[in-house]
């Protein structure tokens, strides 16, 4: 499974502050589409916190500024709209790593996902006439990198126990217990774990 790292140029016009310090980068944390509008967090360096706060003065956004100290500001803005990017990663059926990159003009992200998602991505950029660019693109060895560390220390727990063996050493039960968890939550994280490993294992076609 491609881990992937692209660039997008932002459409004339926004978020202008970016190209007039070409050299300072600027992040988005997070962003939540709720129906028609779009959630956003927003950390810039402190230095330039007049400029970012003029500019979403200006715009027809929703904005305030939560947090500030001596090395940057976090604002959380709502947008009215999805823009067409967001828009176009959704129809994809990605889901990008946050934070991205806001850096003259261009946004950068990262994303783990199927050859045939990361095709549909590029197709949809493309039929919207967005400038991309494909940083990197490197394969993924190991199915336990895509792994939360939770599910990791579950499965290495059960490994250790025997819950794998044939026949079983340790029952779904038992490990619950050594978790401290009950036994559904054992049972759902594990099976969680096991179709990430499963799916990244059966990725590439099968010749």
């Amino acid at each position: 499974m491609p881990h992937t790292r692209l660039q997008f140029k932002l459409p004339g016009g926004a978020f202008e502050f970016s190209t007039d310090h070409p050299d300072e980068e600027f992040r988005i944390l997070a962003a939540f589409p709720i129906d028609d509008e779009l959630f956003v967090a927003f950390e810039a360096p402190t230095e330039n916190q007049q400029a970012v706060v003029r500019y979403f003065d200006e715009a027809p956004l929703s904005y305030d500024v939560l947090h500030t100290d001596e090395q940057s500001v976090l604002i959380q803005y709502e947008m009215p709209f999805i823009p067409p990017p967001v828009r176009a990663v959704l129809a994809s059926g990605n889901l990008v790593q946050f934070p991205l990159t806001l850096r003259d003009g261009w946004i950068t992200f990262d994303l783990t996902t199927s050859h045939e998602r990361l095709s549909m991505l590029k197709a949809e950029f493309e039929d919207a006439g967005f400038t991309y660019e494909v940083v990197s693109v490197t394969q993924s060895t190991q199915p336990t990198d895509l792994l939360t560390d939770r599910q990791r220390r579950f499965m290495i727990e059960a490994l250790q126990r025997g819950y794998y063996d044939s026949p079983r050493e340790c029952s779904l039960t038992d490990l619950a217990a050594a978790l401290e968890v009950g036994k559904s939550t054992a049972s759902r994280v594990l099976h969680n774990a096991e179709e990430t490993v499963v799916k990244e294992f059966f990725a590439e076609p099968i010749e």
